[in-house]
């Protein structure tokens, strides 16, 4: 009986870091897509914004009036790793559309300071990028006290009174010196294939000990 279970144990232990492995593939298919995506949008000419060709990591021109009353704060670490907000604002366009802009990166003292919506000009380009669906670990976001944690679409609406878009377009002609300008970037972290490779020397290397056990038996 200690045998069977034994064997069972070790099948399942096989065919749960199989597993493991195999997602971590399917997900290295995913993240290479996903930089494919983002280089061909970055080398990509900037075309003026229309609903009806849009996609992810477009580069956009657009022109428009923000109504600051309605900005939000989402909480955000910086390039160097110091807490702070991103400004996300929704800017009315020539067609009446209501967008969000990320205008970029604040520290935390300056979320009063009402120079951060001091801009020069109302025509500004940026770079089309999809809203994610949180992770768990994230809090819930704050409304009352305008202290965000992720964009949820229903939250945003309902905060901003308008219908949104799912989508963001991150702000690349900044020209307020109090505000960093969000990077976008293909450098994501890719380590997907050490993962698989990992998981699947686990799987094998419990085989021929399972194996060797068995046979010296």
């Amino acid at each position: 009986m200690k045998k069977i279970s034994f064997s069972i144990f070790v099948f399942f232990s096989i065919v749960l870091f199989c597993s493991l492995g195999t997602w971590q593939v399917y997900r290295l298919q995913w993240k290479l897509n996903l930089i494919n995506e983002i280089n061909d949008g970055l080398n990509s000419e900037p075309t003026f914004y229309s609903k009806n060709n849009i996609k992810n990591y477009q580069k956009v021109k657009f022109n428009g009036i923000f109504d600051f009353k309605k900005q939000i704060y989402l909480y955000s670490l910086n390039k160097n790793g110091v807490p702070g907000y991103e400004v996300v604002t929704p800017i009315k366009i020539k067609s009446n559309e209501i967008l969000l802009v990320n205008r970029g990166w604040i520290k935390k003292d300056l979320k009063i300071n009402r120079n951060i919506n001091k801009i020069k000009t109302n025509s500004f380009e940026g770079i089309v990028k999809k809203i994610t669906k949180p992770n768990l670990f994230k809090p819930e976001n704050n409304i009352e006290d305008n202290e965000w944690y992720s964009l949820k679409i229903h939250d945003l609406e309902n905060f901003t009174g308008y219908k949104l878009n799912n989508f963001t377009l991150v702000l690349q002609n900044n020209d307020n010196p109090l505000i960093e300008t969000k990077t976008v970037s293909p450098d994501l972290p890719n380590n997907h294939l050490k993962y698989a490779l990992t998981w699947y020397s686990v799987a094998l290397s419990i085989l021929f000990y399972f194996l060797y056990f068995k046979k010296k038996q």
